[in-house]
């Protein structure tokens, strides 16, 4: 019977494709199918009928590739898992139906016929969700470094002046980060100047105040000094009436008179030109 699957599934390809897009579309996640055009959806649905029938027909290793590759390629799209599972379960009920309406079999033929389906698409259907498993690991462990990497960017404005803008919440974690940033931002640079802009920073609390301390104090220790800027009145009022001892860092409300504070440490100032607006 596994013959005649296969078989089956090379003769009525693509009459299997349409019928199968059309129970995709009734029976799937129609809020991730909607917001994709009509030929995408095609060509991503002709690819995983092909990821299918090369388990089948081509050899475990370009197999595999196949899967990885289709596996990176909804996720891209952000489709759930569900299309996989959903999908698989969708084909082996056409192919069955099919196979029973054209083929007046009998009760035993089709009790096997289930059961080599189940046989070769069960495993499949474990191999895709290990693959896509796998590969949406490794998609969300690779975005998450590159946001902590724009999370606590130190960028060079001047000359021996460099500005780390800080935004939302500052956890341990992010704490590290930005101390690691500023260290090697700092030595990159050559920066003699740095302003932490805490300006995004929706709270600064106790925590957020000590590691802010600490990241000031070690740019001290690599021959730099470092500004404070962007401190709201609320957030002004917070630390007094937490009692942190913000002395010894020199601290500006703005940017701007942060920027004009790092150019007098360098002996440089900025001047309005004759005849500028």
């Amino acid at each position: 019977m596994k013959r005649e699957i296969v078989r089956y599934v090379q003769n009525y390809g693509e009459n299997i494709v349409e019928e199968w897009m059309d129970e995709m579309r009734e029976r799937g996640d129609s809020r991730s199918f909607n917001t994709i055009s009509n030929n995408v959806f095609y060509n991503t649905s002709k690819e995983f009928l092909d990821v299918v029938v090369s388990s089948i027909v081509d050899s475990d290793e370009t197999y595999h590739e196949k899967v990885k590759d289709f596996a990176e390629s909804i996720i891209k799209l952000g489709w759930p898992l569900t299309y996989l599972t959903t999908g698989i379960r969708i084909y082996q009920s056409i192919i069955f139906e099919k196979m029973v309406t054209e083929n007046e079999l009998t009760k035993e033929q089709m009790k096997k016929l289930v059961l080599d389906l189940d046989s070769w698409l069960s495993p499949l259907q474990d191999q895709m969700i290990n693959i896509y498993s796998d590969t949406w690991e490794k998609t969300i462990t690779m975005q998450k470094v590159a946001l902590q990497e724009l999370s606590a960017p130190l960028i060079p404005v001047f000359e021996k002046i460099s500005i780390m803008p800080l935004v939302g919440t500052i956890d341990t974690e992010r704490a590290r980060l930005i101390m690691e940033n500023l260290l090697s931002g700092v030595v990159k640079h050559r920066s003699e100047v740095v302003l932490i802009d805490i300006t995004g920073v929706p709270v600064v609390d106790t925590m957020v105040a000590h590691h802010i301390i600490q990241a000031a104090e070690a740019v001290r220790l690599v021959g730099s000094k470092c500004m404070l800027v962007g401190i709201r009145p609320e957030i002004a009022q917070t630390i007094v009436n937490l009692g942190i001892d913000l002395n010894h860092i020199t601290t500006k409300s703005t940017l701007r008179k942060g920027i004009a504070q790092a150019l007098a440490y360098t002996n440089r100032e900025i001047v309005v030109m004759e005849g500028a607006d």
